[in-house]
């Protein structure tokens, strides 16, 4: 597949409709990557007696809470600010700097691992813990090099500027009041 091919700005003129479609993405990808194939994981690692862990719900719950405040401030961001959705088909018109862009490149990456190694710490699965690992490896490696090419390309100049500036996994600073 030609991920060149897919990154479409989108044409939606209003920003309740550019949010509207975001919740409706964000519900789609939550019930599928993070109940359908997780609870899949689960019932293959439970019906072939893999081991499995407990007692780290509790702060699996909080992590998971916490990263989907992260993805879905990202979403409301990418909606309002950007004039687009996380959809590639459907992405921003405008280079989004400002909320949790501010501090990491794709936040909702990081929101959508964490939310992934969330739910394996709530399910005691080392298997879906390594299935959130290995959609990071699988999004940095094959997703975002296209995504950073058509940013490039769309955004110059501003966007090199701001790949320097912003960290992509890790914030390079954490000042918050500037």
């Amino acid at each position: 597949m030609d991920f060149y091919n897919v990154f479409t700005p989108s044409r939606a003129s209003s920003n309740v409709v550019n949010l509207l479609k975001t919740i409706f993405q964000i519900i789609i990808f939550w019930v599928f990557f993070l109940y359908v194939i997780p609870r899949g994981i689960v019932w293959f690692q439970l019906y072939f007696a893999i081991m499995t862990f407990d007692g780290f719900e509790f702060i699996g719950w909080i992590m998971f809470f916490c990263c989907s405040f992260l993805g879905l401030y990202s979403g409301w961001t990418m909606s309002w600010v950007g004039k687009g959705t996380p959809l590639p088909l459907d992405c921003p018109n405008i280079l989004v700097t400002k909320g949790p862009y501010k501090y990491l490149r794709n936040p909702m990456a990081v929101a959508g691992i964490g939310q992934g190694i969330s739910v394996g710490i709530i399910t005691g699965s080392w298997l879906v813990i390594i299935y959130a690992i290995s959609g990071a490896f699988l999004w940095h490696y094959f997703v975002r090099p296209a995504e950073e090419d058509d940013l490039e390309t769309r955004f110059g100049y501003h966007f090199k500027e701001y790949k320097e500036r912003v960290g992509l996994w890790w914030p390079k600073q954490l000042n918050f009041f500037r």
